[in-house]
């Protein structure tokens, strides 16, 4: 049977669709909170809308790229790995041109929106591409490659801090400090399932190196983020609702430490512990919204 051109094209455009990771919509999210958190707390919690219109859109944007450049890069390891073998590039669904023509474009997206902030923010912008770029070949090289991967998420939050404010000062700081400590903790929490398919192939990853410590580190940057977060509250003044939201975000960072530290390791859905984190990214934000005083 002739293919007919309707399904080769829908099938191209699903294989794009897989390639932006569009269809798992958590990974993306993930990375746009900590630019909304930056984004309310800079803005007292009424930054200007079409800002957060320009930080939704660029964080979209950017994290295709990311995802695409990790996938050029990973292409011939992802189809050794049991969770990212079926991805286009790793099942040779789509060809390397093709990736990296929606490469270019995705980060051509992200630069024309860089365009409406301000000097500071756009050279932020810039600034982020090497960490982009970099982080897939961080595993190669790196022994905590999730660190890279941490501080390019940090960015988020500098670039939309100084979109608004058009300068950084300590609270900046602080919630830069937050987010890389959460973001180390929920992506070490994403490579555990891949440990052993990592020490397979011979690329590094947080979870091979904290080993049988893995738990106490998650549970470390946990309980740094929260920290961090109980400070920028206090020196900002939040009001109860934010401490609910915290108390919330807590409660469940606890429950993760207890499952990743519990016995039956087999039994746990690291995924789903992944994707807790993004609930968990909009009770804090909605904490920031409803607490700034």
């Amino acid at each position: 049977m002739v293919s007919s051109p309707e399904l080769k094209s829908s099938s191209l455009v699903e294989n794009i669709v897989k390639l932006l990771r569009w269809d798992k919509p958590a990974g993306r999210l993930i990375l746009m909170i900590p630019a909304l958190w930056a984004l309310f707390l800079a803005g007292e919690g009424k930054p200007p809308l079409p800002l957060v219109g320009v930080v939704i859109l660029g964080s979209l944007a950017t994290s295709a790229a990311g995802c695409v450049i990790n996938d050029l890069w990973d292409r011939n390891l992802d189809n050794q790995v049991e969770r990212t073998k079926t991805r286009p590039l790793a099942s040779r669904a789509l060809s390397v041109r093709v990736g990296i023509v929606v490469f270019f474009i995705s980060l051509a997206c992200a630069a024309v929106l860089a365009f409406y902030l301000n000097a500071l923010s756009f050279w932020l912008c810039v600034g982020a591409v090497p960490f982009i770029v970099c982080y897939p070949l961080a595993k190669r090289v790196f022994p905590v490659p999730q660190l890279v991967l941490s501080l390019a998420w940090g960015f988020a939050v500098l670039i939309s801090w100084s979109a608004v404010t058009g300068n950084l000062n300590n609270n900046t700081w602080l919630l830069w400090g937050a987010t890389v400590t959460w973001t180390m903790g929920f992506d070490t929490v994403y490579a555990m399932s891949d440990k052993e398919d990592d020490l397979k192939v011979g690329i590094n990853s947080s979870a091979i190196f904290f080993d049988d410590l893995v738990g106490d580190a998650v549970g470390l940057f946990y309980a740094l983020t929260a920290g961090l977060f109980a400070y920028i509250a206090m020196v900002n003044g939040f009001n109860l609702f934010f401490g609910v939201a915290w108390a919330i975000a807590v409660i469940l960072w606890v429950g993760q430490y207890i499952q990743i530290r519990g016995i039956n390791q087999d039994s746990i859905n690291y995924g789903q512990i992944f994707s807790q984190n993004v609930w968990i990214g909009f009770i804090l934000l909605l904490g920031i919204i409803l607490g700034v005083r």
